[in-house]
């Protein structure tokens, strides 16, 4: 008897595991994971957003953090001590797109092919092709805008993580939803 109560009390609680880990990825949460450290953050919007995690995957961010890279950060020096460098690439590769169960951070990975490294969030093939269509006018003409890599200057709930079209609303122009290009 106690053998029979030993194997139900196993199957149950690796039913119950299994069974989140189901609702877990039925129940996904939208966007990408709105996760801040203040040392990121204050290390990185000196100079720009400080983008989420979220949108890259670790491979990107363990490049990105090398102390090579960030003597060299697209044109900037972004050193850090190293004590500061490896916990902000801690935090990076932690809350990475490929460790993520947010929806968006799950298409960016799956749009970037195997092997490949990108170290610009515009160089990723989800988020391009989600701005393959926007005309000149609203971003590289638009000098509240003036580059894709400015993404809080449309995207009004990125502090939310949300980067839904409903959220867009595009400076001297309006909301996404009703310029209808």
């Amino acid at each position: 008897m106690k053998k029979i109560l030993l194997v139900m009390a196993i199957v149950g609680f690796s039913s119950q595991a299994y069974a989140e880990n189901i609702f877990e990825n039925l129940f996904r949460f939208k966007g990408v994971k709105p996760v801040m450290n203040d040392l990121y953050n204050d290390s990185c919007s000196e100079c720009h957003y400080a983008y989420y995690p979220g949108l890259l995957p670790k491979r990107s961010w363990e490049k990105l953090m090398l102390p090579d890279e960030l003597e060299d950060h697209f044109g900037e020096n972004a050193e850090l001590d190293e004590e500061d460098r490896v916990e902000v690439l801690k935090f990076l590769v932690d809350n990475a797109a490929d460790t993520s169960i947010y929806k968006r951070s799950t298409k960016i990975v799956r749009s970037i092919p195997e092997g490949v490294t990108p170290l610009r969030i515009t160089e990723v093939p989800y988020i391009k092709r989600k701005h393959k269509n926007l005309p000149d006018k609203y971003v590289k003409n638009n000098p509240k805008v003036k580059s894709l890599i400015n993404c809080n200057a449309c995207h009004r709930a990125i502090d939310k993580g949300i980067f839904d079209d409903d959220t867009i609303l595009i400076p001297n122009y309006g909301y996404w939803s009703d310029i209808g290009d």
